[in-house]
């Protein structure tokens, strides 16, 4: 006996075993009881709702002849006489199932209206289920309007779609239109849990409720991946299995999220993110859970009650409700669902994936501003040339004004504020005198303990200037520019401190000028790490080394700039330098210099292995440092645009036409606008 599948093995042969669509069973069945029966009824619904089951079930109610002969019609078919066998067998020769998909058309609407007129042979009504009626063309629906509206006596007509939208108006207006609605997991659960037990097939809990939710509320796609779980697991529906088929995320990877997201931890987060990526999970279901979790969260939190309690992360979900306020939860449920649009925009889904959970911490309440960044870094012995992010400029604070009188005399509030020998050694006075504002007149411990340790320095004090004068007589070069003077005094005075702001964010050594004060609110960011690139006309140029044996000259920015490479990894063959290459037999050893941690993240390292191993025939070993470099592809080819460029203006000062119209008619060429072919 061949095997039969769930899906139809277990069809609802009467209204009682329906599941779900309440709604529609009350109304068809009262109709049915009072014998008010309506012509045309149309039922629509996605997929594997009960729309074929519904359209079965009613027309054995409406020609059951009872288990005697003598029954009529009714609410709750017998089952076991001729009508009710037939059709639930599909050979009922009086309820014909057709399908519009392929009887589109005006001539197989006309031949089915011209059998219509006939009684039927052995029933009580002759019932025409038509199926995905929406895709009937507009000339076989005018030609069944008719017919649909005053059909005979003898004739019941039930339409089926997924798609009513696409029905004519004038269809709808002559039918009965029955909404069927998904199946909730609850009732798909249920219905699951009955058929295992039929079918005497061991089961988890937390597995149905897998299936349930993959199935997306179509009960006979849950009975569909049923039969695919039991085969996969060999007979017993376990939740490893039914993840280890639907490729689901583990539940506890998002609950570390969390975890680190409570604790602030950015380590942490991107441990996680390393560990999906060992095991190739999606991180586009991540964040699809992850927001299913952050809404159970959301609902904790405000209605306990309605967390369903047959979720295994329950106890979870409760713990997390206590840790996060309930604006933070809304806020990371927007960053999932945007993080998730956006995944498909980011150059991986590593980085989508990542730049998301980091989204999420950076704008957690107490996380913004320099001390969130520096809460949120490594140590700086751990990564020392990871560069660091640019902290976001807090709001400026409104500050006293200052009186003449005060502005006048030398003032003592910024350079007394950073006395000699309280400032660390590297620390412009600037930035000692804005820790010390910000602190109340004392440096931070850091920078305490780094004074106590340095030698009294001599503070220079700058003499008084007048308004609109640089204050200042070390600065670069292009620091000297002549701060613009406003006759009103308010502007005047707010364009003096936003350039004051800009010279301290410059780390310029900038004391006081009469009529100037530095905000204390302007934030001052750590340092960034410096990594050099060295153009290669800087320094002598070294001549490659060959490598017989590979067949290569050792010209690698040339190799490097060649190598059919994307994203990350061809920035690290580009920006990276070879220190040293080896050839032993079947391998190749080559040891590189490149000038950012970043770029060996995310396997960019293997990858130019396979790259490279491609290219030579070889297996080709890779190894790296971090540091300056300077022969590398993308100094050659900023050289070679740089060098273009100059040649490009050298020839166009040259051209005597150009010298020409400068002389004549005072012509000068817009700086910037000369582009090398």
């Amino acid at each position: 006996m061949s095997y039969q599948v769930l899906a139809r093995k277990y069809r609802p042969k009467s209204f009682e075993t329906l599941v779900g669509q309440e709604h529609v069973v009350r109304a068809l069945t009262h109709a049915l009881d009072q014998q008010r029966l309506h012509h045309a009824y149309l039922f629509t619904g996605t997929r594997g709702v009960g729309k074929t089951t519904l359209s079965r079930i009613l027309a054995k109610s409406l020609n059951c002849q009872g288990p005697d002969g003598n029954g009529g019609i009714t609410a709750k078919p017998c089952g076991v006489c001729e009508a009710c066998t037939a059709i639930d067998a599909g050979r009922f020769v009086d309820y014909i199932e057709m399908d519009a998909a392929s009887n589109r058309g005006v001539d197989e609407m006309a031949q089915l209206l011209e059998q219509a007129v006939y009684a039927p042979s052995n029933a009580r009504f002759k019932v025409y289920m038509i199926d995905e009626v929406h895709m009937l063309t507009n000339h076989a629906f005018n030609s069944m309007l008719k017919t649909l509206e005053e059909p005979p006596e003898h004739v019941k007509f039930i339409l089926a779609t997924t798609d009513p939208q696409k029905i004519p108006v004038t269809v709808l207006s002559r039918c009965l239109q029955f909404n069927l609605k998904q199946m909730p997991p609850g009732h798909i659960v249920g219905h699951l849990e009955n058929i295992l037990g039929q079918e005497e097939i061991a089961f988890e809990p937390q597995a149905l409720r897998l299936l349930a939710q993959g199935a997306h509320g179509s009960m006979r796609d849950a009975l569909s991946l049923t039969d695919q779980a039991i085969a996969y697991a060999a007979g017993k529906v376990t939740l490893e299995a039914v993840q280890g088929m639907l490729g689901a995320l583990d539940q506890s990877y998002l609950i570390r999220v969390l975890d680190a997201l409570a604790a602030k931890d950015g380590p942490g987060l991107l441990a996680v993110a390393d560990e999906m990526a060992t095991r190739s999970l999606s991180y586009n279901a991540a964040l699809q859970d992850l927001g299913t979790v952050l809404h159970r969260i959301a609902l904790a939190q405000t209605v306990p009650a309605a967390v369903p309690g047959d979720v295994p992360e329950r106890e979870d979900i409760l713990r997390l409700a206590g840790l996060f306020d309930a604006e933070e939860i809304q806020l990371f449920y927007q960053i999932a669902v945007h993080g998730r649009n956006d995944l498909s925009l980011a150059p991986d889904e590593y980085a989508g994936f990542t730049m998301t959970l980091l989204r999420m911490l950076a704008f957690r309440p107490g996380m913004g501003g320099a001390e969130g960044v520096a809460k949120v870094q490594p140590p700086a012995a751990s990564m020392p040339h990871m560069p660091r992010p640019n902290a976001p400029a807090a709001k400026p604070m409104a500050a006293p004004a200052v009186s003449p009188a005060a502005s006048s005399a030398p003032s003592a509030s910024v350079s007394s504020a950073a006395p000699a020998g309280a400032r660390p050694a590297g620390m412009s006075p600037a930035r000692a005198a804005l820790e010390a504002a910000r602190n109340g007149g004392k440096l931070p411990a850091a920078a305490a303990s780094a004074a106590a340790s340095t030698a009294a320095a001599p503070v220079r004090t700058a003499p008084p200037v007048p308004l609109g004068a640089a204050p200042w007589d070390d600065a670069p070069a292009h620091m000297h520019e002549p701060i613009p003077f406003d006759s009103t005094p308010v502007a005047a005075q707010k364009k003096t401190e936003s350039r004051i702001a800009e010279l301290v964010l410059a780390d310029t050594a900038v004391l006081e000028a009469p009529g100037m004060r530095v905000p204390a609110s302007v934030p001052v960011p750590e340092p960034e790490p410096q990594v050099s690139i060295v153009k290669p006309e800087a320094l002598p140029a070294l001549p490659p080394t060959p490598i017989p044996s590979l067949g290569w000259d050792g010209n690698w920015p040339v190799l490097a700039a060649a190598l059919p490479l994307r994203g990350v990894v061809q920035q690290l063959a580009q920006q990276s330098e070879l220190l040293q290459c080896e050839a032993n037999g079947d391998g190749v050893l080559m040891h590189l210099r490149i000038p950012l941690e970043t770029l060996r993240s995310a396997g960019a390292v293997d990858k130019l292995m396979t790259a490279l191993s491609e290219h030579f025939g070889k297996t080709v070993r890779v190894t790296t440092e971090i540091g300056a470099v300077r022969q590398t592809a993308n100094a050659v080819a900023v050289a070679e645009r740089e060098a273009r460029q100059r040649q490009a203006e050298e020839s166009m000062q040259r051209d005597p036409f150009v010298q020409t119209m400068m002389r004549e008619f005072g012509a000068t060429i817009v700086p910037g606008s000369i582009k090398p072919l």
